[in-house]
């Protein structure tokens, strides 16, 4: 867990933001900048390094090829959102976590209290059918859920 930008303010309302470097996600965190400015909120914003559902059955080579890539997202990702803190003058908690995607952004908006939690539409074509990680948190039903296309 990283802190960036200045220190929040008590009451501050939350802002959830998950992370996981497409497009749509990225303009979910633009999303979450602009309104935690607006609204003088805190920022936490969620990286989610899931293994592939592959991944047991790749070679050992694969996956170091695999972790490798995501720890490059990952400092690739953290730049981004420490430049936009320190920009922004808004304050952010950037987590880096593993497991589901889902399981864990519910867990963390849980607690970090979160007023709002925003995510970026997903681009898979299986989610229409088993269900994207936004539909399973606005299902969830504990707290507003903005999915950015």
């Amino acid at each position: 867990m990283d802190s960036f930008g200045p220190h929040p303010e008590p009451s501050a309302r939350t802002i959830l933001v998950g992370v996981d470097g497409s497009d749509t996600a990225m303009r979910a965190a633009a999303f979450a900048f602009g309104s935690a400015r607006r609204q003088g909120a805190r920022l936490v914003v969620t990286f989610v390094a899931s293994h592939s559902s592959l991944a047991a059955l790749t070679p050992a080579v694969a996956s170091v090829f695999e972790h490798e890539a995501t720890a490059k997202l990952y400092a690739e990702l953290r730049k981004q959102i420490q430049d936009a803190a320190e920009e922004l003058d808004v304050p952010v908690t950037f987590l880096k976590t593993f497991g589901d995607p889902f399981t864990t952004l519910r867990d963390a908006a849980d607690r970090c209290q979160a007023d709002m939690v925003v995510v970026g539409a997903s681009q898979q074509a299986g989610h229409r059918i088993a269900g994207s990680v936004a539909t399973k948190l606005i299902r969830s039903g504990h707290w507003p859920v903005l999915v950015v296309p």
